[in-house]
């Protein structure tokens, strides 16, 4: 299915049994090389002067650009930064920009008004997505405001693209206080 992270298989044979849709648009299939030509391009055209990455002399002193070893096992048990690294070259050109912190990650994307971004932390060994809604989902991991993934939902890889591409759909937008 295409916008979906498959380890091992890049066919389209792969069933899906989940009732939502593949996230809109198609993935592009591009390659690591010509993802770069094209984020390039982007770049050069929109003059833009935003940058991918936090200046170092922009952190206050007590910012971390580094997440903890119990944060990054979990991030990576979870397969998150991989599927959004997927969906940051294909659906958004690696305009995305991912910043660590100590308890999470984040992929941010957009400019002023309409910047979004996906937001996970990790929370007494659970992976916890901030979601768009502030009230309680059909989903059984549903506090109301945050999508809660014990190690049993975040190592299945059906959870973690759907959770992703529902995310990534419906992101959050940044406040103006952020």
């Amino acid at each position: 299915m295409p916008g979906t992270y498959q380890p091992d298989d890049t066919s389209d044979n792969n069933t899906n049994t989940s009732q939502k849709g593949p996230i809109l648009g198609q993935s592009h299939g591009l390659s690591n090389t010509e993802g770069e030509m094209i984020k390039q391009m982007i770049r050069e055209e929109s003059n833009s002067s935003r940058r991918l990455y936090i200046p170092q002399e922009d952190l206050a002193q007590e910012a971390t650009t580094r997440m903890s070893p119990e944060t990054a096992r979990v991030i990576n048990a979870s397969r998150v930064r991989q599927v959004l690294d997927l969906f940051n070259r294909d659906y958004l050109y690696g305009q995305g920009r991912f910043d660590e912190y100590k308890d999470g990650l984040i992929l941010k994307w957009g400019d002023g008004y309409s910047r979004r971004h996906i937001w996970m932390t990790v929370e007494n060994g659970n992976l916890v997505f901030e979601t768009s809604h502030f009230k309680k989902c059909d989903k059984p991991y549903c506090t109301g405001t945050h999508h809660v993934l014990t190690p049993d939902l975040y190592m299945n890889l059906e959870v973690i693209n759907q959770e992703l591409g529902d995310r990534f759909r419906r992101p959050v937008y940044e406040r103006s206080e952020d």
